[in-house]
């Protein structure tokens, strides 16, 4: 499914074309990625989680996230109405290499993407901000506050990823709806700059 208008007769200002966009969640193992789709989607969201396995331990780092006994295998799925005529499909990606080949499909389309990051394990999230950064995809980093974990301020993890200038980086409880909301109206505001100033730029 990519970004794209859709009609949708129901709508209350009474508008048969409303907006959907693709956004895409992404980030290491066991960082919230799945809680944060189910936190924010008002449908049921479709999970495709199985219980973590003897073998996969030998490749799947459960440091700082021992308590996780399900893990991600295709992807999470949820939906979100900002306000009225404008609706956010997430797409949550698996978190370990070896369901990587997933991402190049379900990132088509998609108008920009969240990486969920954990102060413990900061490096598991370099991968996603490479990928974003490589297709030139628009994404916010939202650090997961986990409970006991040392807290740091944008500046110093924007700094510790070696972010492009200007990429946001926000503070977020992945449990909490509102928390989770902010932080997708964040990247909706960011991705439509870009978006319109690269359109601004092929036009000049």
């Amino acid at each position: 499914m990519d970004s794209e208008r859709y009609d949708d007769t129901d709508a209350d200002d009474g508008d048969s074309s409303s907006l959907a966009l693709k956004i895409l969640v992404a980030g290491g193992f066991g960082v919230g990625k799945t809680t944060l789709v189910g936190s924010v989607s008002e449908i049921r969201p479709l999970r495709t989680e199985e219980l973590l396995s003897e073998a996969g331990q030998t490749v799947d780092d459960l440091g700082g996230v021992d308590q996780k006994t399900t893990t991600t295998v295709a992807m999470d799925f949820g939906r979100i109405t900002i306000r009225s005529g404008l609706a956010l499909y997430l797409f949550g990606t698996p978190g370990q290499d070896r369901f990587w080949f997933l991402w190049d499909e379900l990132s088509h389309g998609a108008l920009g993407a969240v990486v969920l990051a954990d102060t413990r394990r900061l490096e598991d999230c370099f991968p996603a901000v490479d990928y974003f950064e490589h297709r030139r995809i628009p994404f916010v980093v939202a650090v997961n506050c986990f409970p006991g974990a040392r807290t740091y301020g944008a500046h110093e993890v924007s700094r510790a990823l070696d972010l492009d200038r200007g990429t946001p980086v926000v503070l977020c409880d992945a449990r909490d709806r509102d928390s989770g909301k902010e932080v997708l109206i964040r990247l909706v505001e960011y991705a439509g700059r870009i978006h319109t100033a690269r359109l601004l730029d092929s036009v000049s």
